[in-house]
């Protein structure tokens, strides 16, 4: 069975014009179109049931716009979710009224800005909108100020934490939000601290809160200046940690370990400190128990001791402060793997979680309290 002759003239009349994106409201059975000079619709007729129709009409948009009507391949979801759509087919994706073909728009690496305007006329999400502002070209373009706008008016309607800090990390890029703004979203960790881990993985030095510097600090600056200027990087982190801004990432961190919601919330937040160690990490290895990090950060401090190296050129400049070196130690070697064995044996939340956490969480709150005394 054919479209109905009414819908056939209309939306080849509408094909026939140069228009950037269709959408189809299933609820309402109408096409809209958007052109250069606005939007178009077209009230659909159904001549069966509204399901075998609005599959007909994507099958006359795939015909025209790819040459054939078996429309957007579905079956590749996945493949397309992870951005491994072809750059040239993007704009032709956005033609035929298909929710997915939208989804691997927003995912393709060679998206623009004018295709994101267009993908966001044809779908508002929340998901779509971080979708595109993880995409440079977006969050530096018009449209990043969009997506951003969006996402913040959304974030209290947002169920998953994993969401959030995804949200809040990707609206925090520079430019995007205003200054009011960014505080509100701060203030709302009070209630509910995963957005205190988004802050954490895209400001790190330069969090809303900053405590006073570690009272050894300018002492530490003095002394490790000339290994700072030679990059060195236990200098630069040690000195980075000590500073106001480095107290301040320290106390939310404590913060959110205390109490994370979820496995999520704790997943990320190791994510975020691992982030900001990232400069120490000397090789690839990854643990699994917290007494393996502490006995690795012994082994580093011994080593240095016997054959002098960057890290021993800082303990001998500090040597007041070798505690704090080593809780630095310890951080630098702090990632999500730690958690595995515990997460791959209950799928816990709340309190009962934290409970079960606690062989982590107890000696990362130690080695926290050492570099904030």
């Amino acid at each position: 069975m054919e479209l109905s002759a009414e819908d056939a003239l209309r939306i080849n009349v509408l094909l026939a014009s140069p228009i950037k994106a269709v959408r189809i409201d299933e609820s309402s059975m109408t096409l809209y179109a958007l052109s250069e000079k606005g939007e178009a619709r077209v009230k659909l007729n159904p001549n069966c049931r509204d399901e075998s129709y609005l599959r007909r009409v994507r099958e006359a948009l795939s015909s025209h716009v790819l040459g054939s009507p078996g429309g957007y391949p579905v079956y590749l979801k996945r493949w397309t979710r992870m951005g491994q759509t072809r750059d040239g087919m993007l704009e032709s994706l956005l033609l035929l009224g298909e929710p997915e073909a939208v989804v691997a728009v927003v995912n393709a690496s060679g998206i623009t800005s004018e295709i994101a305007r267009r993908a966001w006329w044809s779908s508002q999400s929340a998901e779509n909108a971080r979708c595109m502002l993880r995409q440079k070209p977006v969050a530096e373009g018009e449209m990043g100020t969009v997506l951003a706008d969006f996402l913040v008016e959304f974030l209290p309607f947002e169920a998953e934490a994993k969401d959030i800090i995804d949200s809040v990390r990707l609206v925090l890029q520079p430019g995007l939000i205003s200054a009011d703004a960014r505080q509100k979203i701060w203030e709302k960790g009070k209630h509910k601290n995963a957005y205190y881990v988004g802050f954490l993985h895209s400001v790190p030095e330069d969090l809303p809160d900053k405590p006073v510097p570690h009272p050894g600090w300018e002492q530490a600056r003095a002394k490790l200046e000339g290994l700072c200027v030679n990059d060195n990087p236990y200098a630069v982190q040690i000195c980075r940690l000590l500073s106001a801004e480095g107290q301040g990432f320290l106390a939310s961190v404590e913060t959110v370990l205390k109490k994370p919601a979820n496995q999520d919330v704790i997943v990320e937040l190791l994510l975020a400190i691992a982030a900001y160690f990232g400069s120490l990490r000397m090789d690839t290895r990854k643990y699994e128990a917290m007494e393996e990090i502490l006995q690795s950060a012994d082994e580093a401090l011994a080593a240095c001791r016997e054959r002098g190296d960057t890290l021993g050129d800082v303990l001998s400049a500090i040597p007041e402060l070798e505690q704090q070196v080593r809780a630095m130690l310890v951080l630098s070697n702090v990632d999500e793997p730690l958690v595995n064995p515990i997460f791959s044996r209950t799928d816990a939340i709340g309190s009962v979680m934290r409970k079960k956490l606690k062989p982590v969480s107890e000696p990362l709150q130690e080695q926290i309290n050492i570099l904030r005394k």
